[in-house]
């Protein structure tokens, strides 16, 4: 049995949005307040984040998670990654903090957390890390948990998703090959990235992703990674198929 938290549902600018006057960025609903999307893995004694956004802090405050065995990241940008130095008290608690992550993410955080990455910038007290390099071949452990990267593309962009037994997280996918959806077959849970309704250019919209969702038949998804123009929450997931449904900030997932 292993556990899911949805950390945060959102699309880069979170739910509400600075300066918004869409009246979603005014709802009452908590399920319409969404920060940058993450997930806790929890699974016995390990406990692990896929992604570190700008939102981290207040996330793992809400979880009261008292340990992070690791950090599996998706891709580069900035709302999945810009919360790296938050993780200090983890740091100072328990050492160095696994991540893994492909060549090129690791070596864009180089560039832009030189102070964390460089020996020869490192400033004191900043977080250290074991540093695993992964790609869309390399099965991997955290502890006795095996992970299966699998390669989307976000316009151009590759981006690894991730599946643990029968459960798999895909978020800023746009584009995904024949032989990677082979991975994700046979789920009982996808959660998968949709925007909004109208087409994106670097995102799934509802439609392509639902059209993912009948090629691979998960037994249940939830959409993540969502848009303040996707609508009130409520009202989308009236509209969505049976086994199809918003994820939402704090959701929690018992699996097997």
């Amino acid at each position: 049995m292993f556990k899911i938290t949805f950390l945060g549902t959102g699309t880069s600018q979170g739910i509400p949005v600075i300066g918004s006057d869409h009246p979603v960025s005014f709802s009452k609903d908590i399920k319409d307040k969404r920060l940058r999307s993450s997930i806790l893995v929890q699974y016995n004694d390990i406990a692990f984040n896929i992604d570190c956004g700008p939102d981290f802090r207040q996330q793992m405050l809400k979880t009261n998670c008292k340990k992070l065995d690791a950090i599996v990241f998706t891709h580069e940008h900035a709302d999945h990654t810009s919360g790296i130095d938050d993780t200090r008290p983890f740091f100072f608690k328990q050492g160095k903090i696994p991540i893994y992550l492909h060549e090129r993410v690791y070596n864009s955080l180089k560039e832009r957390f030189a102070y964390i990455f460089d020996p020869a910038k490192k400033y004191p007290g900043s977080p250290e890390f074991e540093v695993n390099l992964i790609n869309k071949d390399s099965k991997f452990q955290i502890k006795d948990l095996t992970i299966i990267p699998i390669e989307s593309k976000h316009l151009k962009l590759p981006v690894l998703g991730f599946r643990i037994n029968d459960f798999a997280y895909l978020t800023d996918v746009k584009t995904i090959e024949k032989d990677e959806l082979e991975k994700i077959k046979n789920l009982d849970v996808l959660v998968i990235n949709a925007l909004r309704f109208e087409p994106h250019p670097s995102h799934l919209n509802v439609d392509e992703a639902i059209e993912i969702i009948n090629q691979i038949n998960p037994k249940m998804t939830y959409f993540t990674h969502i848009s303040h123009n996707m609508g009130f929450h409520e009202k989308v997931c009236d509209k969505l198929p049976a086994n199809v449904t918003l994820a939402y900030d704090g959701l929690k997932l018992e699996l097997d």
